[in-house]
């Protein structure tokens, strides 16, 4: 589970209802004006399915998951590790007698990579085919993230025509001064609800999303690196070091440290 999330959403209507209590604004209001509620989601999922095809809106529920239980993934630092070990397979018995560890794979992505060099395909040709898989991903993402981006451009706006739409219905009866003191208060609620799902909840969620994307394309990119190192030969100690940089400063400093004097020996 993605405890940042939760911890996020949690913080947001923590600080809402406690920033309305301590200013003196009834917090009742929140939940007695389903008109807000209707305005507000209803008017942003209109808008939504007007701005992207279903095929794209199909996949909401399932990016909303993503943002509370992503997907487990392998790390940078167990692929530095599986890659050393291939590359001291392949250099002992050749490039076939990786073809028993193609099933143990759980990665589709690197798995079918892994067939590729195995098959005797060109690298060039390998690598076009992952590099374009990558980008074809990578904009899937990029759709993905953008529908909650809009969720929170149009949010705030209809927060702005719910409290429209609450000050007329407020100023059609001004017969009596107290309920029009309260009608024009209720008035301003879908206000607060727009601006807190836009800022709170969809702006961030499609941030998050990104940052998703950035860190599996960047796994993405080091498979593809290292099956390219083993389909060319190199040293352990060479697919160590190039698989390296895609680690922080004190990942690469532990890997290397640990994982050199183990290839030297294996080899």
């Amino acid at each position: 589970m993605e405890i940042s999330s939760i911890i996020g959403l949690i913080l947001g209507l923590v600080a809402l209802i406690v920033g309305m209590f301590l200013k003196g604004a009834p917090i009742e209001s929140l939940i007695s004006n389903p008109a807000a509620f209707v305005i507000i989601f209803v008017g942003t999922a209109a808008s939504l399915f007007m701005a992207f095809p279903t095929a794209d809106m199909k996949k909401f529920p399932k990016l909303l998951k993503l943002i509370v239980s992503q997907p487990k993934m392998i790390t940078k630092a167990e692929l530095i590790t599986l890659f050393t070990e291939w590359a001291t397979i392949t250099r002992r018995e050749g490039l076939l007698a990786l073809e028993a560890k193609v099933e143990e794979i759980n990665d589709d992505f690197l798995r079918g990579g892994m067939r590729m060099i195995i098959d005797g395909n060109d690298q060039e040709f390998v690598q076009d085919v992952l590099t374009e898989d990558i980008a074809a991903t990578e904009e899937r993402h990029k759709v993905g993230a953008q529908i909650f981006a809009q969720a929170g451009m149009y949010a705030p706006t209809l927060g702005v025509l719910g409290a429209v739409v609450g000050l007329i219905a407020a100023l059609s009866d001004m017969s009596d001064i107290e309920k029009l003191s309260h009608a024009i208060s209720g008035a301003f609620i879908a206000t607060v609800f727009g601006i807190f799902t836009g800022y709170v909840l969809w702006h961030p969620i499609a941030n998050k999303l990104k940052r998703l994307s950035k860190k599996e394309m960047e796994v993405k990119l080091m498979m593809v690196e290292g099956l390219l190192s083993i389909q060319s030969g190199v040293s352990t100690i060479a697919i160590q070091q190039k698989l390296a940089v895609f680690l922080t400063p004190a990942e690469r400093a532990e890997i290397l440290e640990k994982g050199v004097n183990e290839g030297e020996q294996k080899e």
